[in-house]
This record gives C-alpha cells, structure tokens and sequence, in this order.
C-alpha cells in the first residue's frame, strides 16, 4: 500500500493522447456496446497480444483472454478465435496446448497459412524438426514464396547449415520484399541470428539494427541485440537501448547485466525488482521466464546451483538455443558437467554452429574427463 497519495506506485505505459491508448480506448468502447460483436473482440485481443509481444507485459495477455472469453468458453469456439488462443497459450508457455488450438484449426482449414507458420515456430521451440519440416512442406502450396523459403531457412540454419539458409533467406527477401513491416523486422532477426551462427557478428548486427529500423522497436529484436553486445564485452551501448525498458523481466535482465558490468549504482536495485518479480511469479505459478531467471541467478547472483535447477526445468519446456547456452553455462559452472548431456546431445544432432555453443560444449567434454 501507498504510504501517501502522493507516492507514484506505477507509470503506465500509455498517455491519453497516445494513438495506441486512443485504438485501444476506441476497440474497448465498441466491444462494451457490443459484447457480442466477435470481428471487435477478436481486433481488440489481437492489439493486446500485439502490445504483449512488443513490451514483453504479460498483463496485455491477460486483457486479450478476457476480450474473447464468452467465445472461448464455447464447447467449439469460432476458428478466429481458436487461432487467437493459441497464440496466448504460447505466449504463456503452454506449448500442448498452443498446438492443440492450431491442429484444430488446421483440421477446419488444412490450407491456413498462418497457422501451418505458427506450428512451425511452436515446433521449433521445442526442437521438432522433422514435424517442423513437414509442416513447412504443406505451407510451401499455401503460404507467400517469401514465407516458405524463410520455414525452410530457419529450421536448416539452426540444423547445421546457417551459411546456405542465410543465402538463401537474403536472397529471397531480395527478390521478394514483403510489404508488411513487421514481417520484415523479422526475417531481418533471422538473418541476424543465422550471421552470428556462422561467425560474422558485423553481419549480424546490421541485420539486427535493420530490423529494429523496419517497424519499430521490437523486444524481442532488443533483447537478441543486447545479448550480442553483451557477449562482445560493450554493455554501455546496452544501457541507452533498455533504459526505458524496465516493465519486461527480459529486458530487464539484461540491463541489469549491462550495469553489472559497468559497476552502475541501478544495477542492485534493477537486482532486487527482478529478485522480486520472480518470487512473485514463482507464487503464482507463473513459469515464463525460467531461462531468464536462471542467468540471472548465475550472472548477477552468482548461484550456479540454483541456476542450473532453473536451467534444467527450463530445458523440458522448450529447447530453443539459448535454452541449451544457460544448461551449458549453469552447468559448467556449477561443477556438474553431466547435467548438460540433454544439451550437448542436441549440439551434436543438429550441428548447431555457433562459436560460442561449440567453445561451451568442448569446455564440458573436458571438464567431464
């Protein structure tokens, strides 16, 4: 509790004259009119998502699921909204139940292109990537050319070709550009990420300034460039990128980390508000952002223990890269190079380049003889 009025508990994210704040006072307006009135709902949890996505705040996911609730309390929701679903349940983490929203979908409408994508991305996540590639099979007759040389591209540049995906997304985005921004924003990530895979971290970073150039900041785009100019030891340029930032835990983290490095006073108490918010996320039962929580309980508490639990936990959610970096590293350093075996076993079944990764791996190799 405010210990007087005059204590500011909390600045919101969006001003009266944001236009943001006027579309989603305009959407919130209609639907309260219309309660029933599903195209509105469905814009109104769509903009949500979106702003979830873009600010890393979970509470816009929550808005978004209260927006279509009388539908998804249907026995058969409308397709529309069981594609929405699924993108809050990833968003929340529940990976089974994101898919099983997008298989039934699909069994609707087998030639919907966003949802055979979207399977793709929920696929990878969890590091399937024969069923990934099947999937990018089917949306080659339905999806844009762009979007399935770019399936294809991705799972090759994690799977131990990220030379040839990068040719071959670049070119494709060359010969076909999309018209949507954010569509843009992302085969630039992907790009980015394929560049660092393959050694070229100049690359990469250009790829990763395009993209936030190409619709706007992103915090996904902040946080995979922050983690790169962290990883080559300049976290000042990190600190002006996410220092109105701090409403994401993951950005949070890695400014955080930046002011570590710097020996910054906002450092411990950037420190203490993630402590906090994983407690609090911890009560709740709230698991999102395990891999976050372990770094920060390896690079800023400094407990590899605890970190390689969370890692481990992290590790049977999902299995994207950095999911495997945060094994190795909290492994390693805990003294247990055993508990990465999950980790190394998927470095060495998909090829997976990156110099870090390999440098990481062949420290555990050693370590274990």
């Amino acid at each position: 509790m405010p210990s007087s009025d005059a204590e500011v508990v909390e600045r919101l994210p969006l001003k009266a004259n944001d236009p943001v704040y006027r579309e989603l006072r305009a959407l919130r307006q209609s639907l309260a009119a219309d309660p029933g009135d599903l195209e509105n709902a469905a814009r109104l949890a769509r903009r949500y998502y979106d702003l979830a996505m873009e600010e890393g705040d979970p509470r816009y996911v929550g808005y978004a699921e209260a927006a279509i609730r009388r539908w998804t309390a249907q026995p058969e929701p409308p397709a529309r909204i069981v594609f929405l679903r699924a993108l809050l349940r990833q968003y929340r983490h529940d990976f089974a139940g994101a898919v099983a929203d997008l298989d039934a979908v699909l069994a609707r409408d087998p030639e919907d292109a966003g949802a055979l994508l979207w399977r793709v991305a929920l696929r990878l996540v969890q590091a399937q990537y024969r069923e990934a590639r099947s999937d990018c099979d089917r949306a080659d007759a339905v999806a844009s050319k762009l979007s399935a040389i770019a399936c294809l591209a991705v799972i090759d540049g994690i799977n131990g070709k990220a030379r040839a995906a990068y040719d071959a997304l670049s070119d494709a985005l060359g010969r076909h550009p999309p018209s949507d921004p954010d569509q843009r924003q992302w085969m630039l990530t992907r790009l980015a990420e394929m560049a660092l895979r393959f050694g070229d971290g100049k690359l990469a970073e250009r790829h990763f300034r395009e993209a936030m150039a190409a619709s706007g900041t992103d915090g996904f785009v902040l946080a995979a460039l922050s983690d790169y100019l962290l990883d080559e030891n300049r976290p000042a340029e990190v600190v002006p990128l996410l220092k109105d930032w701090t409403r994401s835990d993951i950005l949070l983290l890695r400014l955080a980390l930046a002011e570590s490095a710097l020996r910054a006073p906002a450092a411990r108490e950037h420190a203490a508000a993630l402590a906090d918010r994983f407690a609090a996320a911890a009560l709740r039962g709230d698991r999102l952002h395990l891999q976050e929580e372990a770094r920060f309980e390896l690079q800023l508490q400094k407990d590899p223990q605890k970190a390689l639990r969370l890692a481990v936990e992290d590790w049977q959610a999902q299995r994207e890269p950095r999911d495997a970096r945060v094994l190795m590293e909290a492994a390693l350093a805990a003294g247990k190079p055993e508990a990465a075996q999950p980790a190394l076993d998927w470095l060495s079944a998909t090829g997976y380049e990156d110099p870090r990764y390999r440098a990481l791996g062949e420290a555990l190799r050693k370590a274990r003889q």
